[in-house]
């Protein structure tokens, strides 16, 4: 588990390796990544872009931008929160993915939540000691 608090805004990520989906022989590997986001501040916000910086083991970065998340521009009011699971795949058995969220006050005041960097592992790793 990943956890940032940026403005009063609490985001978790909790990533986890799909086996089902995934497959060494292809190159081809998935993750589902579960997110909690918590407003633990004293005003209602709205979720309303994303941009995600996806790194495979290669460093190959991918940039993804957009409105909302899975659809939806949740609005929090202070003590709510908004979960959601979400998924990425990969040509490497490991890789990274960062990002924010950007929030609007209802006075229509934006700014940046921190989602924290996460770490997408998978038993087809192989794991070097120095």
């Amino acid at each position: 588990m990943y956890r940032a608090v940026t403005n009063g805004i609490q985001v978790t990520v909790t990533p986890s390796f799909l086996p089902d989906r995934s497959s060494a022989e292809h190159a081809r590997y998935f993750w589902a990544y579960k997110i909690e986001i918590v407003n633990l501040g004293t005003v209602t916000v709205q979720l309303k872009t994303r941009h995600w910086r996806i790194t495979d083991a290669h460093g190959k970065l991918q940039e993804v931008r957009g409105p909302g998340v899975v659809g939806e521009q949740p609005v929090l009011k202070p003590g709510q929160s908004f979960e959601y699971t979400s998924g990425v795949p990969l040509t490497t058995a490991t890789g990274m993915m960062v990002g924010t969220y950007q929030m609007e006050t209802e006075k229509g005041e934006t700014f940046d939540v921190e989602i924290p960097a996460f770490s997408l592992d998978s038993p087809h790793n192989k794991r070097v000691l120095h």
